[in-house]
């Protein structure tokens, strides 16, 4: 079975990536490192997580966009660092994981001879996921804006504020510890409805609090934008292009998994709640390589 799920999800990124393999010839790359939390490690839940380059709870997957992309460019030396909860921190400290694990300082992965980096980080500094799940309500009211702008102060704002700074930093030890390395921040997808209204009961957030995430989602991928600009390092957009495929969409349709399955037996389906599903992995693969390769 799970090698069934697997194949059906797989074979439309392994397609996809097929069609800019001619590309890839004429941009070699030999050692590439992926630094990033779990929308880059893809935390699926059909297949066991790979132990190759990080302990079994950081819920790697074999299929994550790293995976995909090292593949696709015929690295000799791949390194994906990328982990479950991972913040900025988790860049330089050992991060402590919940079953008893330790993953490494995800820059211990890079070496002066690293020539291909991407990142992804930030949500977790932010506190956007736990915010999606202090939103869930029975009753279709909108509640959590209030407290996380209570007393005139969004909390969450101020939190996108105070983690650009984070991320700059990281990018400038990146370039200190791999000088040689192309760096590519890469943003999140589009995870909720663009029009900032959900859809409750399925995902049980009200509208008015779906258009307050929504915001700060936004909020996020423009801080992002700016810091890679700021630190002349290279954007990859996986916002725009998956506009239209959130969390509220049809099962055949998301990217991104919303609070519960509707059917175990869609492959589609199969992630964590709030992450990339297959698709969605497919999808980030595909964008990925695009700009790697400059399409």
């Amino acid at each position: 079975m799970r090698r069934r799920l697997f194949t059906l999800f797989a074979v439309p990124v392994i397609a996809a990536l097929a069609a800019a393999a001619p590309a890839a010839a004429s941009t070699s790359y030999h050692e590439y490192v992926a630094l990033g939390d779990s929308w880059t490690a893809d935390v699926f839940v059909t297949l066991p997580p790979t132990t190759a380059y990080t302990p079994l709870d950081c819920a790697q997957s074999t299929s994550d966009y790293p995976h995909e992309v090292a593949g696709a460019l015929g690295v000799e030396t791949f390194r994906d660092a990328s982990c479950g909860g991972a913040t900025t921190t988790d860049f330089t400290q050992p991060q402590s994981l919940p079953l008893g694990g330790t993953n490494a300082p995800q820059f211990d992965r890079l070496t002066p001879t690293t020539d291909l980096v991407t990142v992804g980080i930030g949500g977790n500094d932010i506190g956007l996921a736990s915010a999606v799940t202090k939103c869930l309500n029975v009753l279709p009211i909108s509640t959590c804006k209030a407290k996380f702008t209570a007393g005139g102060v969004d909390q969450l704002e101020n939190a996108v504020n105070a983690t650009a700074p984070k991320i700059a930093n990281a990018l400038q030890q990146i370039k200190q510890r791999s000088p040689n390395a192309r760096i590519l921040l890469v943003n999140y997808l589009a995870g909720l409805p663009a029009s900032g209204k959900g859809c409750w009961p399925v995902i049980p957030v009200a509208d008015g609090d779906v258009a307050y995430l929504q915001a700060k989602f936004l909020q996020m991928n423009a801080m992002l934008a700016r810091v890679a600009a700021d630190n002349s390092v290279e954007l990859v957009d996986t916002y725009t292009p998956t506009v239209g495929h959130d969390a509220c969409q049809a099962p055949t349709v998301r990217y991104i998994e919303g609070l519960i399955p509707i059917s175990v037996s869609n492959p589609l389906l199969l992630a964590f709640p709030f992450h990339p599903n297959g698709a969605g992995a497919a999808a980030q693969s595909e964008i990925v390589l695009g700009a790697v390769l400059g399409n």
